[in-house]
């Protein structure tokens, strides 16, 4: 319960904290224009760190599962690799969403 309700606290504050972004200016350009590179960049960093984070446990824990049983490496290998390449396309997803929204 505690654990939920920090999640919901941490949610509430980054709604609040991302409200005046969208706010209306003054200018001929629109309100948010100065955000979407800045916005884009965050969570290129963000989904690349998490990437690293990822692939680096999937890593350590094939090389763990294949010291204890060395008879099953193929099957480890290709499970490895899948999951390698689905934690992978999230940093390519988002590099393509980037490519779309920044101009």
């Amino acid at each position: 319960m505690r654990k939920t309700m920090m999640y919901l606290f941490m949610a509430m504050a980054l709604m609040c904290v991302a409200m005046p972004v969208y706010a209306q200016g003054g200018g001929n350009a629109s309100p948010a224009s100065w955000a979407v590179p800045i916005g884009s960049g965050i969570g290129m960093a963000i989904a690349s760190g998490l990437c690293g984070i990822g692939q680096g446990k999937a890593t350590a824990s094939a090389a763990e599962a294949v010291a204890r049983n060395p008879g099953a490496r193929a099957g480890i290998q290709f499970v490895l690799i899948f999951g390698l390449i689905l934690i992978e396309s999230l940093a390519l997803y988002v590099f393509a969403i980037i490519f779309l929204k920044v101009k």
